[in-house]
């Protein structure tokens, strides 16, 4: 099993050095035999090969069964002419990773907005209102003239039954409930054909139970009855917000785990950006990319038919959520004293026992 390991931008790095440590332990103790092979990107990459994202990155990309990808500072990349290439947008587009699946859970002794969550976010992630791939040539949004700045949403049937599907197939190993997520009462022909889409896969699932909500009054029930959501399923830009809402009730985007994930590719990525105001300190929180990194061996284990895999991310999980609910191991945005380095440390100390 090949990995491809990109630390990328501000506290990508440390986060993911502990991130490493922790699936090198449980590498060694499950015997999974994973081959590590990590590569430079990012603003780092820029300085020395003129690019963000090189070219050889993406073609091991392509060679790897799977792929962690560390926070990047888009924000702060030049044009894509002088070399400025999103890794994020790029991977998603190259390996055709449609789906975005992002768990948000709150934890006994973890502080959180509300007191309880367990929800999946299953996101559209190659289509919508994002520009940068949701055209074959070219950009979705575009000047006409100075003055007028357009968007153009890209919504497909084929695109929506993919997603659907997915989000079905999560449920049926939760608590069997879809939540989909639209806008059809304004956008009557994209989020319609979404919402059919969705109701259409729905069909062949019946016992899950289905509801439909509009956005705007799913931002608000996310807050209000979050407790009675299980999986939600929805459009590219909506679950880009909701997700980045839901994970902030539960507890912070640095819990917030997530993974992009096709037929045949998947990458872990933290919800959370790079932080480059907390770089170097050592305080980072790396919960996130490693719950993000748990949720990949899953999916490994489940698409390659490996138990031994799938124990692994139980473990990793488990040992995860041991740490957290001890409040002397929280890191400095949970309220605590922790380094990146002493969490890492007890979440492996969690494994060896």
């Amino acid at each position: 099993m090949r990995m491809l390991v990109l630390p990328g931008d501000g506290i990508g790095p440390e986060i993911m050095a502990q991130n490493s440590r922790v699936l090198q332990t449980l590498n060694k103790k499950y015997r999974l035999g994973i081959i590590f092979d990590e590569r430079t990107i990012g603003l780092t990459a820029l300085k020395q090969k003129d690019s963000t994202f090189p070219e050889e990155v993406l073609n091991a990309a392509k060679n790897a069964d799977a792929t962690i990808l560390g926070p990047v500072s888009t924000f702060q990349y030049p044009s894509k002419e002088e070399g400025g290439v999103s890794p994020s947008a790029t991977l998603r587009i190259e390996l055709d990773l449609y789906a975005n699946i992002r768990p948000n859970r709150t934890r006994g002794n973890v502080p959180s907005v509300i007191k309880q969550m367990d929800m999946v976010i299953v996101r559209e992630n190659t289509e919508g209102f994002y520009a940068d791939r949701n055209m074959f040539l070219g950009s979705g949004e575009f000047m006409p003239t100075k003055d007028i700045a357009l968007s153009v949403r890209k919504i497909t049937f084929n695109g929506s039954q993919r997603i659907a599907k997915k989000a079905f197939e999560i449920s049926i190993r939760r608590r069997k409930k879809v939540t989909i997520v639209h806008k059809a009462n304004v956008l009557k022909m994209t989020d319609g054909l979404f919402l059919a889409a969705a109701r259409e896969v729905a069909e062949g699932y019946p016992d899950v139970e289905v509801e439909d909500l509009i956005v705007d009054a799913a931002a608000a029930h996310i807050i209000r009855r979050s407790q009675d959501f299980d999986v939600l399923l929805t459009t590219n830009m909506y679950g880009d917000i909701l997700s980045d809402e839901a994970a902030e009730l539960s507890g912070g985007l640095g819990l917030g785990g997530s993974i992009n994930v096709g037929d045949s590719r998947g990458i872990a990525q933290a919800a959370h950006g790079s932080a480059p105001d907390i770089e170097g300190k050592g305080i980072a929180n790396p919960t996130a990319l490693m719950m993000s990194t748990a949720s990949l061996l899953d999916w490994l284990g489940e698409r390659h038919q490996r138990l031994d895999f799938r124990l692994a991310a139980e473990q990793f999980n488990r040992a995860v959520d041991e740490v957290l609910s001890d409040p002397v191991n929280h890191t400095p945005d949970l309220g605590g004293r922790n380094s990146t380095i002493q969490f890492g440390n007890e979440v492996i100390a969690k494994i060896d026992q």
